[in-house]
């Protein structure tokens, strides 16, 4: 790792970190605001904010636990430890969410006071606390990091968590109609809800060791041995994600190269070409796979294997 190489990471990290501060702080204004105003739509908002902070928390960890090297007890270094906190803290905006719910049910049966005054000065302060987040998150240069993705997803909800505070706000002081609060506090949590669920589904694909969404196995197993005449079968394939790392292990049947280092490298590079896959393990096989967990993902092979097998006849 150069110094350059470790520049953007540094640099992540310090916005993650300043956001993570204005967003804790600023959880912390809303929190006393919605208690002494009475309004249910800062609370959620506070909430909203919480789970930013975490998420800046666990993005500003994973930063730093990417960066520690691979060792013998952990081959793949720690990036796993992303996917998990992406995980855990979908986990408790889900939580959150359940709360605000209830709590809004309870208001419209028995509606509070609020103090429009208290809640429309917190929320616009809350509101502009976002926005500085939102665009400290937005200078990243980490643009595919699931972690700074996720944390930035919540400031961009929570800045509308922030403005329906407001609009309350402004609601209760003209017209003194107390229960646009807890519906606002509603809309703000279905807005949680749609954040929370998109990345607890793609954490847990990626905790099961699923395969990255964008690739699709059948059709890499058809255009490895298309692309690569020597290749007359593909089976065995396991394609999995590590942090931003992809890797993938697979069996070939192949017919016997002159050069089979050569063979290997131009796989290797097909794959790290079209399917962004940096770290493949291959297996080249003469013979037919004799292994029992051969016909692991079979479907295909033998067609494909008959096919190439004539094809080959032709060409050579």
């Amino acid at each position: 790792m150069t110094a350059q190489s470790l520049l953007p990471e540094d640099r992540n990290s310090r916005r993650l970190l300043l956001a993570f501060l204005v967003t804790l702080i600023f959880m912390v204004a809303e929190v006393l605001g919605g208690f002494i105003s009475g309004s249910l739509a800062l609370l959620a908002d506070a909430g909203h904010m919480l789970t930013d902070a975490a998420a800046l928390l666990m993005a500003l960890l994973a930063v730093r636990f990417a960066r520690r090297k691979a060792n013998a007890r952990h081959t793949f270094g720690y990036l796993r430890l992303t996917t998990m906190a992406a995980f855990v803290n979908a986990s408790a905006l889900l939580l959150i969410v359940i709360l605000i719910l209830w709590q809004a049910i309870r208001r419209f049966m028995t509606p509070e006071p609020v103090l429009g005054g208290t809640m429309l000065a917190v929320a616009i302060a809350g509101l502009f606390a976002n926005l500085l987040a939102f665009w400290l998150l937005h200078q990243g240069e980490e643009k595919e990091n699931i972690n700074v993705r996720a944390a930035a997803l919540h400031v961009m909800g929570d800045l509308l968590g922030s403005v329906g505070a407001v609009v309350a706000a402004l609601v209760i002081m003209k017209t003194g109609w107390t229960p646009i609060d807890p519906i606002l506090s509603v809309v703000v949590s279905c807005l949680v809800l749609r954040n929370a669920w998109g990345l607890l589904r793609e954490s847990f694909h990626e905790l099961l060791e699923g395969t990255p969404q964008e690739i699709d196995i059948d059709k890499l197993r058809k255009d490895l041995s298309l692309a690569i005449p020597e290749v007359r079968s593909v089976h065995h394939v396991h394609v999995w994600q590590i942090g931003e790392q992809r890797l993938m292990t697979l069996h070939t049947q192949v017919i016997p190269p002159h050069d089979h280092d050569a063979l290997l490298a131009r796989m290797q590079h097909y794959l790290r070409e079209k399917y962004r896959i940096g770290h493949a393990t291959i297996q080249m096989e003469y013979g037919t796979c004799e292994m029992p967990d051969c016909n692991l993902n079979e479907g295909l092979t033998s067609e494909t294997g008959h096919a190439h097998h004539h094809h080959h006849n032709h060409s050579h």
